[in-house]
């Protein structure tokens, strides 16, 4: 009974919230920014409710895997793992024609929202895809996308299960061109979850390739971000 309160008091409030979401966001997009300074709004988006945006991300390591992305001047963006759409935030900044974002979960009322992400001026389009990233039939239209277009930037953050997240890996892998980036969240082996096993897969991908580790304090209780070039 009470999440069904808590659901009902989140819906009536959601036209007051997205108004504020949406003057956030034009507030943002009134002035230019730093790279870090959007970082630092995808970590502390001023919503709340239905329209609430935030990463959970530790600042130092996204800050330098989004350098690491702006340094290759990504044109479109591939995002497995939309969540609360900070990251995607960060994404639409830097691409300059597409991000496609997909979860599992529907993100109902954000979407108009993470739709104006993109910055004035900008040619970017997002695109949230809800369904599950290991189904073929999702595949296809992740793939359908991009219209045969290489993705720059593959940011793997959703099934956390080693197999999972290998899926991941192994089904969208081919989507980016040569020269192009892969990133991991949650390659610490501490985690607070026991199904966040990304660190298993990451330590055998390690054997394989170069990699770059972002890693803010190696005794931290998950975070981490692995980054691989294609």
């Amino acid at each position: 009974m009470s999440g069904l309160i808590r659901d009902i008091g989140r819906r009536v409030r959601a036209p007051i919230n997205r108004a504020s979401a949406f003057k956030a966001l034009a507030a943002f997009h009134a002035q230019q920014h730093s790279l870090e300074q959007t970082v630092d709004m995808a970590i502390k988006f001023p919503s709340q409710g239905l329209f609430r945006v935030e990463s959970i991300q530790q600042r130092s390591e996204i800050q330098a895997l989004a350098r690491a992305v702006a340094a290759i001047t990504p044109r479109n963006i591939l995002e497995i793992g939309t969540a609360r759409g900070g990251t995607l935030f960060i994404w639409a900044h830097l691409a300059s024609h597409k991000v496609v974002s997909c979860d599992i979960e529907n993100p109902g009322m954000r979407r108009p929202l993470y739709e104006a992400f993109p910055p004035p001026g900008s040619n970017c389009k997002v695109s949230h895809l809800t369904g599950n990233s290991h189904d073929s039939t999702f595949k296809a239209k992740v793939e359908s996308e991009f219209a045969g277009e290489p993705v720059d930037f593959l940011f793997i953050d959703g099934d956390h299960t080693e197999k999972g997240v290998e899926q991941d890996y192994q089904d969208y892998k081919h989507l980016v061109r040569p020269g192009g980036l892969i990133a991991f969240h949650d390659i610490i082996e501490k985690q607070a979850l026991p199904t966040n096993q990304v660190y298993y897969f990451w330590e055998r991908l390690k054997q394989k390739t170069e990699t770059v580790e972002f890693i803010d304090n190696v005794d931290q209780v998950g975070y981490g971000i692995g980054l691989v070039k294609v």
